[in-house]
């Protein structure tokens, strides 16, 4: 819902997000593991590219501001900054989950945010293989100045078309090992619809992702719960969530943990998650 009849201008645009939202938790991810050039948080604001045009985001009354205020581009800032997600519907189930009873009164308001990109999803997943998020965003960035576009201070994440016909070298020299310069290239050129999968049950999103190379359980459980905010992907493979399991819960095996979230695995994956790493519990 937008809050101004502005269409296309250098003046901002009020748009406004389902209540309740926390514009400082919800944009957290942005700021925790560096520089983003993609989503880059810049002087109090989120810079991140929708259909070319450069939109910053900042927190405004009952949602944000966005400047150009395009009305056009104001349902992608929504969906970006996590308005599929019911929370209301989550919190009455967190209210009948111990640890969540603790942790979610103190994040209330925060909606993860969702990558608009399926193909950025995927890279993004594989350049976080076995490696710590701030190394991977480092190497993310180099790729993203390499094969991306600037616009104003963000950068457009590289497209499909731009990394499909590069060598496996030209990755190598950015910091991906051989094998994620081979994922990369190899997703970029292959047949598969990535914008048709959010028409597809979340069984046959995992069969087809993980039918391409380099794309296991972990990197589709994140497709569903990043890109197409599913509500029952649970990324039982991450070390993150294995961590935040291990210290809510005192369970190791993360997988069967996820069992006591049925319907509200996703949510409950990004509190966990970001309850361990904001709250320090």
């Amino acid at each position: 819902m937008l809050t101004s009849a502005s269409t296309t201008s250098t003046t901002s645009l009020a748009v406004s997000l389902p209540e309740p939202f926390d514009f400082g938790l919800s944009t957290e991810r942005f700021r925790a593991f560096g520089a983003d050039l993609a989503n880059l948080w810049h002087d109090g604001g989120v810079h991140r590219i929708f259909d070319g045009t450069e939109m910053r985001i900042e927190e405004g009354p009952g949602g944000v501001l966005i400047t150009p205020g395009d009305s056009t581009l104001a349902g992608d800032v929504r969906h970006y900054l996590g308005a599929p997600f019911d929370l209301d519907r989550f919190y009455a189930f967190a209210d009948t989950e111990p640890v969540l009873a603790r942790i979610v009164p103190e994040l209330r308001g925060f909606r993860p945010p969702l990558s608009p990109d399926p193909y950025e999803t995927l890279v993004s997943a594989i350049t976080a293989q076995q490696i710590s998020l701030h190394a991977a965003f480092a190497v993310r960035n180099r790729f993203i100045q390499a094969f991306g576009s600037r616009v104003g201070v963000a950068y457009a994440f590289p497209t499909r078309e731009r990394v499909a016909p590069a060598k496996p070298e030209e990755l190598l020299a950015l910091g991906f090992s051989r094998r994620k310069a081979e994922y990369a290239i190899g997703i970029a050129g292959s047949d598969l619809d990535l914008d048709g999968l959010a028409a597809l049950p979340d069984d046959e999103v995992k069969a087809a992702l993980t039918a391409l190379p380099g794309i296991g359980e972990w990197t589709a459980d994140w497709f569903l719960a990043r890109h197409l905010a599913r509500p029952d992907a649970w990324p039982a493979g991450d070390l993150g969530l294995r961590k935040a399991v291990l210290h809510f819960y005192g369970e190791e095996d993360t997988r069967a943990a996820g069992d006591r979230f049925a319907g509200h695995r996703n949510l409950a994956a990004h509190y966990v998650l970001t309850g361990h790493r904001v709250l320090g519990e």
